[in-house]
């Protein structure tokens, strides 16, 4: 999947109602609201977590370019220059956390839907050190990784929907991608986090979801 094009598709799609990255035919379709209820709850681990133990912005596909810049590429709303050894000049990003517009890639983070602290207690303390590694840098999906301002990456930090959200106009889209995301790497919700998704989702009665399960 060419990833920028893919990412085009999910946006039109959200402008329909659906919430979710342009899947394949075979992947899973639910409402948001029944999706959230087959998430499995559980409360959270954090012991034993490291940031380190999630090996992140890595070149997975050997493209030459770092997971955090093929993000940066393909999620450009106007194109950057791409030099020798992937270093990215130039170029103009959305951020949808927050509705802000940045030149220059210096002022986009790139946040992980399920923050790594967040994913270590929800499933991820009983992963291998690849499984990890393939979520940090997971670019086959649309939504797992995302370009956002770096004010808005520092406010969420390793928060769920229970304690932060992005701007009121995209609830609907961020509860969506973040859970997708948790379904595809079969993750936990902890309760209060399941609550504040139910809540949030009944404003969204027409979203559906799709998306590809992890291997």
């Amino acid at each position: 999947m060419i990833k920028n094009l893919s990412r085009s598709f999910a946006a039109a799609a959200l402008a329909f109602g659906v919430l979710a990255p342009a899947a394949p035919a075979h992947a899973d379709e639910y409402t948001l609201t029944d999706d959230i209820t087959l998430l499995p709850v559980a409360a959270e681990v954090r012991d034993g977590y490291r940031r380190e133990l999630y090996p992140h912005w890595k070149d997975d596909d050997k493209n030459g370019c770092s997971a955090r810049n093929d993000v940066l590429i393909a999620e450009a709303i106007e194109a950057p220059t791409v030099g020798a050894g992937c270093i990215i000049t130039g170029g103009v990003w959305h951020s949808y956390y927050d509705d802000v517009v940045v030149s220059g890639p210096a002022g986009i983070d790139i946040d992980h839907m399920i923050p790594l602290a967040e994913l270590h207690d929800s499933g991820g303390y009983g992963w291998t050190t690849e499984r990890r590694r393939r979520y940090a840098n997971d670019i086959t999906s649309d939504v797992t990784l995302v370009g956002v301002t770096a004010r808005s990456n520092r406010q969420k930090s390793d928060q769920d929907p229970a304690t932060w959200m992005p701007a009121p106009a995209v609830h609907c889209r961020y509860i969506g991608e973040w859970v997708a995301t948790k379904h595809r790497w079969a993750l936990s919700v902890d309760q209060a986090e399941r609550e504040a998704l139910l809540r949030y989702a009944a404003g969204c009665p027409n979203a559906t979801l799709a998306f590809d399960r992890a291997a």
